[in-house]
């Protein structure tokens, strides 16, 4: 008869292979997450319901910030005065006529900012003035 108690196996549980798929899919979503390209400039575009697409190979780009600096095509404006935006705005325009221009104004906008990129426009004679804004989500009916 065996009295002495019975040694007892000691548990091990070895987690190797569980760190190696945790590694594996840190990995996994490392290589496969897409990051979005942020603009340099900081703007809330207001909403909108309709959506139209601008169809033309060149667009002037005109951003109003909240501040009310301007950007043409994504060049800073000097200063906030309307001959100043106007030359910018024809060196950009170069020999075209009438290039359309989408207006970028951040929802905080001074409303005089918006104005005066408007009047800059009419003054050089350009009347496809389109303003950019972000889609509103529709209600559910």
């Amino acid at each position: 008869m065996n009295i002495s108690p019975k040694q007892k196996e000691i548990l091990d549980v070895n987690i190797t292979p569980l760190i190696d798929v945790v590694f594996l899919l840190l990995i996994f979503f490392m290589v496969s997450t897409t990051f979005e390209r942020e603009s340099e400039i900081e703007i809330m575009l207001p909403q909108a319901t309709t959506d139209k697409k601008v169809a033309d190979d060149f667009v002037m780009q005109v951003t109003v910030d909240a501040e009310g600096t301007y950007y043409v095509n994504n060049k800073r404006v000097i200063n906030t005065k309307l001959t100043t935006l106007m030359k910018a705005m024809q060196e950009v325009a170069g020999d075209r006529k009438d290039p359309p221009i989408i207006l970028s104004a951040d929802a905080k906008t001074p409303h005089q900012s918006v104005i005066t990129v408007m009047d800059a426009a009419s003054r050089l004679g350009f009347v496809h003035l389109n303003f950019a804004t972000t889609r509103t989500p529709e209600e559910e009916q």
